[in-house]
């Protein structure tokens, strides 16, 4: 196992751990949504607290499930904290690109710098593209935390 890997595999476990943003927010203002993964049981609820110039305010997040599941919920709420609804839904394109399959099956290449830096701790689950099934673990706060905004532009 490679020293990048070591580091990764701690960031997971740190985050799972010790949960950032973990809890509830008042229901209104803030826009609730649950995410729920048939196959293993992970469950994830974002609240999503939007100011009127657009930036998340503030995000919580609840639920339970395995480590992949509650350390990217983690990752995700420290990550969009502060940016715009722009630029999250932009960091949601970057994550989601970064958890995508080869279609030939060949190993996917290490992000660049620039693209670790973007992502910051996200990119600790990067290894997750090994395991297929894992992938739906690591990606379903994010399609939550889509739903709910989602339901912002409703």
């Amino acid at each position: 196992m490679t020293d990048l890997e070591d580091l990764y595999r701690e960031i997971i476990l740190d985050h799972y751990r010790s949960p950032r943003n973990s809890g509830e927010l008042e229901t209104p203002p803030a826009h609730r949504a649950e995410g729920f993964n048939p196959l293993c049981g992970d469950e994830i609820v974002v609240y999503l607290l939007v100011a009127d110039d657009g930036t998340i305010a503030d995000i919580k997040i609840g639920g339970q499930g395995c480590s992949i599941s509650q350390s990217s919920a983690s990752m995700m709420s420290a990550a969009v904290k502060g940016k715009t609804v722009a630029q999250v839904r932009d960091l949601m394109k970057s994550f989601k690109g970064l958890m995508s399959i080869a279609a030939d099956g060949a190993e996917l290449a290490e992000p660049s710098p620039s693209e670790i830096r973007e992502l910051g701790d996200l990119a600790a689950l990067r290894g997750v593209v090994k395991f297929p099934t894992r992938i739906k673990c690591a990606t379903l706060s994010w399609n939550t935390l889509d739903q709910a905004l989602a339901e912002l532009d409703a």
